[in-house]
């Protein structure tokens, strides 16, 4: 079985741009700056997001802001109109949420897009846990 599952927590390199495809489609692309856990350094991934993710991520987030990236790796391939072959390594964010404190007040109510907005309701005592 193959499985491919991809989370990220960066800062955005830049701010994130809207398009839309010739059909309509919302579409950013956009990359983001990643501490390396063990080594010492930073990568830098590329990030593309579709439709109403595309939409909250330019609406809400701009360059330096971090953000935490749910999605798969994807591969693609062309040729340039010189018949170079190019190669392209990217995620596809399926979900994508605010990372620490919330900034402004366009922040103060946004959700996670694509995540559980569930809420959770305090239990004074264990004893009243239903497990």
């Amino acid at each position: 079985m193959a499985f491919n599952l991809v989370v990220l927590v960066g800062n955005l390199v830049s701010d994130p741009e809207l398009k839309t495809t010739t059909n309509g489609t919302s579409v950013t692309s956009f990359r983001i700056a990643v501490q390396r856990r063990v080594q010492e350094g930073t990568d830098f991934i590329d990030i593309v997001a579709w439709r109403k993710t595309a939409e909250f991520i330019a609406k809400y987030f701009k360059k330096g802001n971090p953000i935490l990236v749910r999605g798969s790796i994807q591969t693609r391939t062309w040729t340039t109109p010189d018949n170079q072959k190019r190669y392209a390594t990217e995620v596809v964010a399926d979900e994508v949420s605010f990372v620490g404190k919330k900034e402004n007040a366009s922040q103060a109510n946004a959700p996670s897009y694509g995540a559980p907005t569930g809420k959770f309701e305090e239990v004074a005592d264990d004893e009243e846990l239903p497990f």
